[in-house]
Parts: C-alpha cells; structure tokens; sequence
C-alpha cells in the first residue's frame, strides 16, 4: 500500500470555492487517509485564521474535521535533525523540509504539493506530486 503525505497548501483548497477542480482533487486526496506533520497542523491553524477571518473555536473545529481522515505525524528531534540534513542536500525552505522529513519518517512514497518541485525524487524514497498539474 502506498502512504501518501499532504503538505499545507492541498489541504487549503478544501474551503476554496474559487475553484471546483483543486477542491474535488483535494477530497478525494483527504479519503485516502494521508498523513500530515504537525508543521502542516500548524500552518493550516494558521492560514485559516488569517483567510477566512474566523474565530479561534471554529478555526479548532474546522481542523478537527479535516484532520479526523488524516494521521498526524508529529515533529521530533529526528524529524528536525533530518530536516536539517535535507536543507543541506536539497536547499529546500525551513518549513518545507520539517514537511519532507516527516514525510519519510511515516514511510510515504508521495507528498503532494502545489509548492515544491512536480516529480521530484527525494531520498529514492518519496516523490513529490503536484496533484493539480
């Protein structure tokens, strides 16, 4: 079975109704139980408090919903030690690479992303997909 991982920005068009096909692709990609880093939690706190201008329980009850269909991975120090690691081999940003790294510390052979590189091969382990492409 292959393990898929979202990054922030797949997830944010589930409340995006500019635009039907990114929302439907974004569902679909949410029923196959992804995994998601809690830098990903985060950031989805975030860019959702600050988008849509909501107070903070319905931001919390929000994420609950979309997170419930999601395993969450949590960040550690070998998550941070291995983000380290993939900045100094890949240049990837900060966030991204706490993102990538707990990615393959849950064993996931893809990460879809509408930011990173489209078929980019990480480790010989993982590649990224935009899935909007």
């Amino acid at each position: 079975m292959n393990r898929i991982a979202l990054d922030t920005n797949v997830l944010m068009y589930l409340y995006d109704s500019s635009d039907e096909k990114k929302r439907r692709i974004s569902e679909s990609l949410l029923a196959s139980t992804p995994s998601v880093s809690t830098q990903v939690v985060s950031e989805f706190l975030n860019v959702t408090r600050r988008l849509q201008k909501m107070p903070k329980n319905e931001v919390l009850e929000k994420c609950n919903k979309v997170l419930s269909y999601c395993k969450i991975i949590p960040v550690s120090y070998l998550t941070l030690d291995k983000a380290l690691y993939l900045i100094n081999r890949y240049d990837f940003q900060l966030f991204d690479s706490i993102i990538i790294s707990s990615a393959l510390e849950a064993s996931c052979s893809t990460l879809y992303s509408e930011d990173l590189q489209h078929n980019q091969l990480i480790e010989n382990r993982l590649t990224i997909i935009n899935p909007f492409v």
